[in-house]
């Protein structure tokens, strides 16, 4: 039976509206992003396969484009719709962290690089650009592939962080491998990072790696 046949306040669009998206389920939500079904397959019926098949939320949105691309009920439209509203959520985050500072509430800043770099399936590194008063002031993936001496280019980091007049900075990578412990390249470029910025007068603060659900900290380890 079509989403349209139901009962009013059981359709995920009104249900929305007149209770809230945090009283849908996972698959409502999934099926108002996802819009129409298939012959025979209500547009509810899909979004309830789709979290079957992949085994939760995150297994379906960091599976393989490809993959989801051929799937019926979901398609390129439905990757694309799925992509933008991740990233959507990805930005309001970032937004929320730039009205505070990173300095006074640390894990704050650990959750948001968690959540920027955990399920991204190449390697990233990034920067946290903050102001004299411990601000953030903006946020950047300047390099990707794997983070060693030869792809992470200490001038282009410096520059970056100048033209945001940034006082301190905040680095950030990941590991597709889902181990967050740093390696000993990830030592050395941050030690040839933080002499660099050191030269222009920008301090380094801390340099986070995240794996898969966990960010090891730098500072914690008192590697800077």
């Amino acid at each position: 039976m079509s989403i349209r046949q139901w009962p009013h306040g059981d359709r995920p669009r009104e249900k929305l509206l007149n209770l809230g998206p945090a009283r849908l389920s996972e698959a409502e939500l999934l099926a108002i992003l996802l819009r129409t079904g298939i012959r025979g397959r209500s547009v509810l019926d899909i979004a309830r396969g789709l979290l079957m098949e992949f085994g939760s939320l995150r297994g379906l949105l960091t599976a393989r484009q490809e993959q989801l691309c051929a799937l019926p009920g979901l398609g390129v439209i439905g990757y694309v719709t799925l992509q933008a509203a991740l990233e959507l959520a990805r930005r309001h985050y970032q937004e929320l962290m730039q009205t505070g500072s990173a300095l006074e509430n640390p894990q704050m800043t650990r959750e948001f690089v968690r959540v920027r770099l955990r399920d991204l399936p190449h390697e990233v590194f990034c920067c946290l650009y903050l102001d004299n008063r411990c601000r953030v002031i903006g946020f950047e993936e300047l390099f990707r592939g794997t983070i060693d001496g030869a792809s992470v280019h200490p001038r282009e980091v410096v520059k970056h962080a100048l033209s945001r007049n940034a006082a301190s900075v905040i680095l950030a990578h990941n590991h597709p491998s889902g181990q967050a412990l740093p390696s000993r390249a990830d030592e050395l470029i941050t030690r040839r990072l933080k002499e660099a910025l050191a030269l222009v007068d920008i301090k380094v603060l801390d340099h986070l790696v995240v794996g898969d659900g966990v960010c090891e900290s730098f500072a914690e380890r008192g590697l800077i």
